[in-house]
């Protein structure tokens, strides 16, 4: 597996909210935001497999298409 490095820059409002949520999943902050990133694309790419009529197959898979 390649790793790319990117910058992601975060409001300052939100960032201790993020440090908090990824200690309490015992995360690495990396850890964590790459998860809520894979969740969010795969999240995505459900709900164009529904618009295709798709969807009904993914049902009970975890977040609601």
């Amino acid at each position: 597996m390649s790793i790319t490095a990117m910058t992601l820059r975060v409001p300052d409002e939100i960032a201790p909210s993020i440090r908090q949520a990824a200690q309490a999943a015992n995360l690495s902050v990396n850890a964590y935001i790459v998860r809520a990133a894979r969740r969010a694309a795969t999240l995505d790419a459900g709900h164009q497999l529904a618009e295709l009529g798709l969807g009904q197959d993914l049902a009970g898979e975890g977040d609601t298409l």
